[in-house]
């Protein structure tokens, strides 16, 4: 049997801007390869001999590694991080669950291979999936895509987004979440995330566009139209990939925060960059950027999925912004212990970030009172 940790592994043949990058797995987060390959002999038989494993760079989540056979044929696999992690967070076998149950839908997914709950195997559970070959653009905004292939490549996002929310999750996903009160057990439940990382957190760390984000919440949200369908819960352009030449989604991927819930809360994080302030390194402005409007895709939206119109909108908005500041608060506090899956983070420049946000998520919120004259 013969494991190789490479060096480096090419993604996408796009460029710089979008082509997922690799390099030998990290100190924190290498493994025994040798483990791994007479594991996935059974399920992949080419991975037993001249198994090459890297790592990719850029998510702040699961780490993920790219593999390759003798053959020249890749996988990928994602693992739970190292290290003490916060409850319920990095459910590798929730996204493996998740993307099996796509399998015969419209929803592109990458096709499951083998789900390993045995950390004994190579320190932690972990799954293996397809590699889909194409783009993987971070930038809200889909830059550095031809400008006049940016609104159909929104659009198409829009249009997955609508038909995973039409999926059946009773079929293969039921008891995979609670079907009723989401976002207000989600508020509760990223608020408490926080609390348990302020251990590790600065001290001097400024809570109060959060503090009275959740309070709105808390407010605003149980008097909304509740519904359940499947959510992705990190859906935007960095986290699905795209055809290498033309503006069609081929996968959606990193479902670890998948759940049944409100699909509004979906779409709202998709379109949170249309609401950032001027200077928000992810702001989108569409007559800039070339994209379609706020408007255009939320119309997008109810046509796909077949609505008479958009109730609440405000409320899901403004609660996109209050997870994503907590999920940026619980990125500082796993790189401030040193196991957050991709180097380089800086906990100081992640706080601000959900700070940043929650000021956003603050603003949407005033507005709205605003408008019904509250």
């Amino acid at each position: 049997m013969s494991v190789t940790q490479a060096p480096r592994a090419s993604g996408s043949p796009q460029g710089d801007g979008d082509t997922p990058r690799t390099q030998a797995p990290s100190e924190v987060h290498r493994f025994d390869a040798d483990a791994l390959a007479a594991w996935l002999a059974p399920h992949l038989p080419e991975a037993a001999q001249g198994l090459e494993v890297a790592q990719f760079q850029g998510g702040m989540s699961n780490p993920t590694f790219l593999l390759t056979g003798a053959q020249g044929t890749r996988w990928v696999l994602r693992k739970k991080p190292p290290g003490k992690l916060l409850p319920k967070a990095h459910a590798v076998d929730r996204e493996y669950r998740a993307m099996a149950a796509m399998e015969g839908t419209p929803v592109p997914a990458p096709k499951m291979i083998a789900y390993c709950d045995d950390p004994a195997v190579i320190g932690a559970e972990f799954y293996v999936m397809e590699h889909v070959e194409g783009r993987v653009i971070p930038s809200a905004a889909l830059a550095p895509m031809k400008p006049e292939h940016r609104r159909e490549a929104a659009f198409a996002l829009v249009d997955a987004l609508a038909d995973l929310h039409a999926v059946d999750w009773r079929k293969d996903l039921e008891g995979f979440g609670k079907p009723d009160g989401y976002v207000v057990r989600q508020t509760a439940r990223w608020a408490g995330q926080v609390e348990g990382a302020k251990d590790v957190l600065p001290a001097d760390l400024d809570y109060s566009d959060l503090d009275w984000l959740r309070t709105w919440l808390e407010t605003h949200a149980p008097g909304a139209r509740d519904e359940s369908t499947v959510v992705h819960g990190d859906y935007r352009p960095g986290n699905v990939i795209l055809h290498p030449t033309e503006p069609k989604l081929l996968a959606i991927l990193d479902w670890e925060l998948c759940t049944i819930g409100h699909p509004l809360s979906d779409l709202a994080y998709l379109l949170r960059p249309w609401r950032m302030p001027e200077g928000s390194p992810d702001r989108v402005d569409p007559q800039a950027d070339g994209m379609p409007t706020e408007a255009e895709l939320v119309e997008r939206y109810r046509l796909r999925s077949g609505r008479e119109r958009i109730e609440d909108w405000p409320i899901y908005m403004a609660f996109s912004m209050f997870r994503l500041a907590a999920i940026a608060m619980g990125v500082a506090a796993r790189a401030a212990q040193g196991n957050v899956s991709s180097a380089g983070v800086d906990p100081i420049a992640m706080c601000e970030r959900g700070r940043v946000m929650a000021a956003a998520g603050r603003r949407v919120a005033e507005e709205a009172d605003a408008e019904a004259g509250r």
